[in-house]
């Protein structure tokens, strides 16, 4: 039975270094996501776990507009979970959490889409 135990833990964990995002690929298995928040709200941190929904379900993410503090916007189609760096051909344009909570973004650089940090701006 302890075998059995240490086994199965075992699965659940990956080699050091090998961050891999669970399967998610949406809104809804994304964790750390605050419910009940009011659009256009104040907000404090535009860097992890930016992501909440609105009394009727809105998805929307706290970002900082330049030179104003920062307040929760509407949120371009989020994407779930991802790798930071990874290639993300096909979401362009859209947004995702890592596995460690930070706000990404899917933007070309260097002629290739990647999840890049979506609060460097």
């Amino acid at each position: 039975m302890v075998l059995a135990a240490s086994l199965a833990a075992g699965l659940w964990t990956s080699a050091p270094g090998a961050a891999q995002p669970p399967d998610c690929d949406d809104a809804f298995c994304t964790p750390g996501i605050t419910p009940a928040v009011v659009l256009g709200a104040p907000c404090g941190d535009t860097a992890n776990y930016v992501f909440g929904t609105t009394s009727w379900g809105r998805l929307v993410f706290c970002g900082s507009p330049r030179r104003y503090e920062p307040r929760y916007f509407r949120s371009p189609s989020m994407a779930g979970v991802k790798a930071l760096d990874a290639n993300c051909a096909g979401y362009e344009n859209w947004v995702a959490q890592s596995p460690e909570g930070l706000f990404l973004s899917c933007q070309s650089k260097n002629g290739a889409p990647t999840w890049s940090r979506g609060d460097d701006g």
